[in-house]
């Protein structure tokens, strides 16, 4: 397996900031924390899964965005739980005037808490991207009508969110990996749906290193890489939750594509080691491989 990022030995790890630089651009971590999963969110996890390969029940797993410096723009990959966002932006030396694009993958809460801050823009200058099946949903409806009243505020904050942000609001209709929507230069927009109608990951290209964030195409890494095929609650739709893991999983080993995801530990990037039967042997990224801020 190649190894795309450039190499600096760190002198410490807060498991919280790190930086990996890729061809041009660097790629900061944005964390909010690292706990443990258990095995009540997994769908379709047989005993002998589990016993395999998480025996004593738990997993890791963590809370993250992150932060794209390319071209003199500062992007974002999802905006988080909130206000720790903007504060782990402000480690790297950056402000929220000085984000220029949010990539969202999807419209859960720990994906967008930060774009609204006090009732107002947490990023003032930002355009924001959000997919056609993601915004669909929200603005549909029946499908908050057919929710209880005081389970509707998902529906109601997603569109607080795509009215504050109307004036620099981009809709776009994410394509297969193969093919996907160039957003940006060198960023793709990939449809990756099922864990929630309109879940999108983000393809990166820089000199010919490619790196893709793939939101919550997995959360449970211990168990979802050997077997892929085990889904979470989490899940808005698990069969088609696992139709999209199993799909772009195959094409990210098969072309040697680094991975970085919402719930991915420290640091939250990682490529793949040989294949393990049917499932996929998941290494993260060393921390020698990155640097501090």
């Amino acid at each position: 397996m190649l190894m795309f990022f450039s190499v600096h030995c760190l002198k410490a790890q807060n498991d919280e900031s790190i930086i990996f630089d890729m061809g041009s651009i660097s790629i900061s971590l944005l964390s909010e924390g690292q706990g443990q999963g258990g095995t009540n969110i997994l769908i379709g996890a047989t005993d002998e899964m589990v016993k395999t390969v998480i025996p004593e029940g738990t997993f890791p797993i963590a809370t993250n965005a992150f932060m794209i410096e390319t071209g003199g723009k500062i992007l974002l990959v999802d905006a988080g739980l909130g206000q720790k966002t903007i504060d782990n932006i402000a480690v790297y030396g950056k402000k929220v005037s000085d984000v220029d694009a949010i990539l969202i993958t999807h419209f859960h809460g720990d994906h967008i808490g930060s774009l609204m801050i006090n009732g107002q823009k947490g990023y003032p200058n930002a355009v924001l991207y959000v997919s056609k099946p993601e915004y669909d949903y929200y603005m549909n409806d029946a499908e908050m009508n057919a929710l209880p009243e005081n389970n509707r505020s998902a529906f109601t904050s997603a569109r607080n969110i795509f009215n504050a942000y109307k004036d620099k609001l981009v809709i776009f209709m994410p394509n297969e990996i193969e093919n996907a929507t160039e957003l940006l230069p060198g960023i793709k927009g990939v449809a990756a749906y099922g864990h929630s109608p309109g879940h999108v990951g983000y393809l990166v290209e820089s000199d010919g290193k490619k790196i893709f964030f793939w939101g919550d195409l997995a959360h449970a890494m211990a168990i979802q890489m050997p077997y892929p095929e085990v889904a979470v609650t989490y899940d808005t739709d698990p069969v088609k939750a696992v139709e999209s893991r199993l799909k772009l999983l195959k094409y990210i080993v098969e072309n040697e594509i680094v991975v970085a995801g919402a719930h991915i530990p420290y640091p939250g990037i990682g490529d793949f080691g040989k294949q393990i039967s049917k499932g996929y042997n998941f290494v993260l990224k060393s921390t020698c491989e990155g640097r501090m801020p």
